[in-house]
């Protein structure tokens, strides 16, 4: 197992912004991605980065979130941007060897996964 450890979540007013870091261990992964849950929902894909860096975003953070990852030093990032209350979730980082991008938002695509870090934007 190769770990996954977030960081970087916290608590924010609407319009504020954070940054998440995932730091990787072990050799470099074809796809990582930044998933979020809310107790008694389903875990939700927030955005992903391939290899060749492809950056398939969900709808509702497109604009505001980027994803970006360090090569070197085999981290990945989300910035946020225009925080809203509904972004209030825990987040996860995962990442995945198969090559491939169309089931990127699909939990089960993943082999890999951080504990969490929480995010809460207050209105």
């Amino acid at each position: 197992q190769v770990p996954l450890v977030e960081s970087g979540g916290g608590s924010v007013q609407a319009g504020g912004s954070l940054r998440l870091s995932c730091a990787a261990s072990g050799p470099a992964h074809y796809l990582m991605a930044w998933f979020r849950q809310t107790p008694g929902e389903e875990r939700e894909a927030v955005a992903a980065i391939t290899g060749e860096g492809l950056t398939p975003y969900t709808d509702s953070v497109k604009g505001r979130f980027s994803i970006s990852k360090d090569n070197d030093e085999n981290t990945l990032y989300l910035e946020m941007n225009d925080l809203k209350p509904e972004d209030t979730a825990m987040y996860y980082c995962a990442a995945s060897e198969d090559r491939r991008i169309w089931d990127w938002h699909l939990p089960s695509r993943y082999n890999y996964w951080g504990q969490g870090t929480q995010v809460t934007v207050s209105s």
